[in-house]
């Protein structure tokens, strides 16, 4: 039997569950955290309108998730809807959204046609160990031009964006 097959897969779902048994937040929590860090950011609180508002969820559905960061510890939260940060919620928080731009500013630079979607849907993914690489690919990128018109001409060249790279979506 190929050796690939006796490794410890799992589904999507199944990682997730190793994940929250590690107490990591889940993906939702996690978008809840870090837009509310961006808001905090701006007025030094949030709202659940407006974190509902941003996220396109029901206010409800808001004052539930952050019920559950407040719980979790990472933020207050008053019966006036205002939102604050706790020093884990601001740490965690920054992390997030920089994990969140470095992810988006990779997907930009290989051409991705949708990097806000695809950001939101494969950031949760990710260890902090390939965040760091991914960011110094980036700077790596940054600081040598010639590397990334290297990059930019091979992309060309080999037709990434071809009918075989599009099938699956």
């Amino acid at each position: 039997m190929d050796s690939r097959f006796e490794e410890d897969f799992r589904t999507v779902r199944g990682y997730q569950l190793i994940n929250q048994q590690d107490g990591r937040l889940t993906p939702a929590l996690e978008d809840y955290l870090e837009m509310a860090y961006r808001l905090c950011r701006q007025n030094s609180y949030a709202r659940v309108n407006k974190l509902s508002e941003l996220l396109h969820v029901r206010p409800s559905s808001a004052s539930k998730m952050i019920s559950k960061l407040a719980l979790l510890g990472y933020l207050e939260y008053d019966r006036y809807e205002i939102i604050l940060l706790t020093e884990k919620g601001r740490e965690k928080g920054a992390y997030l959204l920089k994990r969140h731009d470095v992810v988006e500013s990779f997907l930009k630079l290989i051409g991705c046609q949708n990097p806000l979607e695809e950001t939101e849907l494969i950031e949760h993914s990710l260890s902090a160990s390939t965040v760091t690489a991914l960011s110094s690919l980036l700077d790596y990128f940054l600081s040598d031009t010639s590397a990334k018109d290297s990059f930019n001409n091979y992309m060309v060249k080999s037709n990434q964006n071809s009918s075989i790279y599009s099938a699956g979506g």
